[in-house]
């Protein structure tokens, strides 16, 4: 199999994701000291990242924690899924549409239990690839990136192999993995650099250089 694949990140790739201060502003409402919501609900958030609880159990768990009454723990979810989905990436998202003749596709994210349904529903990240399984979430496949084990198991479901993927994601270590697993790999910072890494790949058939990621 030497068929070119380009797999990306959501968070902060093709979703823009910038802080919204939803935690300070609950500690502020709740006469909490800073970080306490974090430290409450670490392993919450750390199981909802893995599938190891279900959105339901993510709930019971923020209002016994946070002792929060059912309509202000739908409040602080809320919250919590607005900064999580961000807004779309319209540039980025419009030209990996673009790309289907042309290579495999696919995503690769580490998630929260209930954002396959919301990002389908919002920004239709299923029509860019050929199959929705071919968008694999952290809390799907139980482990999360840096882990080398989720990269690997991306390249399974996709049916190619790490040699001839481009990776793109907004965070060093996770570039890093890909690239000692034989990938090639960019750190995204903007569109108009990774577009033209995208182009620089698909344009090197299947002579690939393996490349440290460039920060900027």
């Amino acid at each position: 199999m030497d068929e070119r694949c380009i797999i990306l990140d959501i968070g902060g790739v093709l979703e823009h994701t910038p802080r919204t201060g939803w935690i300070p502003y609950w500690e502020r409402e709740l006469g909490l000291p800073p970080g306490t919501v974090d430290q409450r609900l670490e392993d919450v958030w750390h199981a909802g990242s893995i599938g190891a609880v279900d959105e339901a159990e993510v709930r019971r768990q923020v209002a016994a924690r946070l002792r929060l009454a059912p309509p202000r723990t739908e409040a602080f979810m809320a919250d919590f899924w607005t900064e999580y989905l961000g807004t779309p990436n319209v540039e980025l998202i419009s030209h990996v549409r673009g790309l289907r003749r042309r290579a495999r596709l696919g995503i690769l994210s580490n998630s929260f239990v209930g954002a396959r349904e919301r990002e389908v529903s919002r920004y239709r990240f299923d029509e860019l690839v050929e199959d929705a399984g071919h968008i694999v979430y952290s809390h799907e496949i139980g482990v999360e990136k840096p882990d080398p084990q989720a990269f690997e198991r991306t390249c399974t479901i996709l049916g190619v192999r790490a040699a001839d993927c481009l990776f793109v994601d907004d965070h060093a270590p996770n570039v890093e993995t890909a690239l000692t697993l034989g990938m090639q790999a960019h750190l995204f910072d903007d569109n108009h650099r990774t577009i033209a890494r995208i182009a620089e790949f698909l344009s090197a058939g299947g002579e690939f250089r393996s490349r440290r990621p460039m920060t900027h």
